[in-house]
Protein backbone atom coordinates (compact mmCIF):
# COMPACT_ATOMS: atom_id res chain seq x y z
CA UNK A 1 0.00 0.00 0.00
CA UNK A 2 1.67 3.28 -1.22
CA UNK A 3 1.97 5.80 1.94
CA UNK A 4 -1.46 7.81 2.15
CA UNK A 5 -3.68 5.59 0.51
CA UNK A 6 -5.75 5.17 3.43
CA UNK A 7 -7.03 8.64 3.59
CA UNK A 8 -7.10 8.56 -0.03
CA UNK A 9 -10.60 8.77 -1.93
CA UNK A 10 -9.94 9.81 -5.31
CA UNK A 11 -7.76 7.12 -7.93
CA UNK A 12 -6.82 7.73 -10.97
CA UNK A 13 -9.63 5.40 -12.27
CA UNK A 14 -11.90 7.08 -10.90
CA UNK A 15 -11.43 10.61 -12.25
CA UNK A 16 -11.05 8.87 -15.69
CA UNK A 17 -14.63 7.34 -15.85
CA UNK A 18 -16.07 11.33 -14.10
CA UNK A 19 -14.51 12.89 -17.38
CA UNK A 20 -15.97 9.98 -19.37
CA UNK A 21 -19.39 9.86 -17.75
CA UNK A 22 -19.78 13.86 -16.62
CA UNK A 23 -22.17 16.36 -19.00
CA UNK A 24 -23.35 18.98 -17.96
CA UNK A 25 -27.14 18.09 -18.18
CA UNK A 26 -27.06 15.00 -16.24
CA UNK A 27 -30.18 15.13 -14.07
CA UNK A 28 -29.61 14.43 -11.06
CA UNK A 29 -30.83 10.40 -10.91
CA UNK A 30 -27.74 9.94 -13.44
CA UNK A 31 -25.55 11.90 -11.20
CA UNK A 32 -26.50 9.52 -8.06
CA UNK A 33 -26.36 7.10 -10.39
CA UNK A 34 -22.64 7.79 -11.61
CA UNK A 35 -21.71 8.68 -7.69
CA UNK A 36 -22.94 4.94 -7.01
CA UNK A 37 -20.44 3.92 -10.14
CA UNK A 38 -17.91 6.06 -8.34
CA UNK A 39 -18.39 4.65 -4.90
CA UNK A 40 -18.06 0.97 -6.52
CA UNK A 41 -14.69 1.10 -8.39
CA UNK A 42 -13.51 2.81 -4.82
CA UNK A 43 -14.55 0.17 -2.68
CA UNK A 44 -12.80 -2.29 -5.99
CA UNK A 45 -9.50 0.09 -5.27
CA UNK A 46 -9.77 -0.24 -1.51
CA UNK A 47 -10.36 -4.24 -1.21
CA UNK A 48 -8.26 -5.71 -4.27
CA UNK A 49 -5.00 -3.30 -2.84
CA UNK A 50 -5.95 -4.11 0.55
CA UNK A 51 -5.72 -0.61 1.93
CA UNK A 52 -7.26 -0.35 5.27
CA UNK A 53 -9.32 2.94 6.84
CA UNK A 54 -7.53 5.82 8.34
CA UNK A 55 -6.66 5.53 11.95
CA UNK A 56 -8.68 8.32 14.18
CA UNK A 57 -8.47 8.87 17.79
CA UNK A 58 -12.04 10.71 18.46
CA UNK A 59 -12.70 13.72 20.02
CA UNK A 60 -15.07 12.80 22.36
CA UNK A 61 -14.05 9.75 24.44
CA UNK A 62 -10.32 9.24 22.99
CA UNK A 63 -10.63 5.86 21.44
CA UNK A 64 -7.99 5.65 18.69
CA UNK A 65 -8.56 3.10 15.76
CA UNK A 66 -10.13 2.51 12.44
CA UNK A 67 -12.09 5.24 11.27
CA UNK A 68 -15.19 4.50 8.78
CA UNK A 69 -14.33 3.20 5.27
CA UNK A 70 -14.41 6.04 2.88
CA UNK A 71 -17.04 6.59 0.25
CA UNK A 72 -18.20 9.14 -2.27
CA UNK A 73 -21.17 11.64 -1.30
CA UNK A 74 -23.04 13.56 -4.62
CA UNK A 75 -21.49 16.58 -2.75
CA UNK A 76 -17.77 15.37 -3.21
CA UNK A 77 -18.25 14.13 -6.82
CA UNK A 78 -19.78 17.40 -7.86
CA UNK A 79 -16.96 19.33 -6.23
CA UNK A 80 -14.49 17.25 -7.81
CA UNK A 81 -15.57 18.11 -11.55
CA UNK A 82 -14.02 21.74 -11.00
CA UNK A 83 -10.74 20.12 -8.42
CA UNK A 84 -9.74 17.93 -11.87
CA UNK A 85 -10.74 20.32 -14.46
CA UNK A 86 -14.10 18.39 -15.63
CA UNK A 87 -16.11 21.79 -15.62
CA UNK A 88 -15.88 25.32 -14.48
CA UNK A 89 -16.16 26.38 -11.23
CA UNK A 90 -19.10 29.04 -11.50
CA UNK A 91 -21.41 26.01 -13.51
CA UNK A 92 -20.47 24.00 -10.45
CA UNK A 93 -21.31 26.03 -7.67
CA UNK A 94 -25.01 26.32 -9.23
CA UNK A 95 -24.96 22.71 -9.45
CA UNK A 96 -24.28 22.44 -5.99
CA UNK A 97 -26.86 24.69 -4.96
CA UNK A 98 -29.12 23.00 -6.93
CA UNK A 99 -28.34 19.68 -5.77
CA UNK A 100 -28.78 20.81 -1.64
CA UNK A 101 -32.21 21.98 -2.29
CA UNK A 102 -33.22 18.64 -4.58
CA UNK A 103 -31.75 16.73 -1.83
CA UNK A 104 -33.64 18.55 0.67
CA UNK A 105 -37.10 18.52 -1.17
CA UNK A 106 -36.55 14.71 -1.66
CA UNK A 107 -35.55 13.51 1.87
CA UNK A 108 -32.17 12.33 0.27
CA UNK A 109 -28.82 11.58 2.11
CA UNK A 110 -25.10 12.51 1.23
CA UNK A 111 -25.21 9.71 -0.70
CA UNK A 112 -28.58 10.43 -3.01
CA UNK A 113 -30.50 7.29 -1.25
CA UNK A 114 -33.97 7.86 0.58
CA UNK A 115 -33.06 8.87 4.36
CA UNK A 116 -34.37 6.58 7.15
CA UNK A 117 -35.37 7.66 10.69
CA UNK A 118 -32.43 7.86 12.59
CA UNK A 119 -32.02 7.24 16.51
CA UNK A 120 -30.32 9.66 18.98
CA UNK A 121 -27.96 8.06 21.37
CA UNK A 122 -27.00 10.20 24.28
CA UNK A 123 -23.39 9.40 23.31
CA UNK A 124 -21.97 10.76 19.92
CA UNK A 125 -19.71 7.85 19.36
CA UNK A 126 -20.64 4.88 18.06
CA UNK A 127 -17.09 2.70 17.67
CA UNK A 128 -16.28 1.92 21.32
Amino acid sequence: MAAGDAQRVWFPEMVERLRDQWHPDMPFEAIVSLRDDLDAILQRIRFEGNIGSPIFKCRDCGYVGPGATPHVSVRAMILSLTRFGIAPADQIHALEKRWATYRKQNGLDLYGKHTALQTVEDSPCTHG
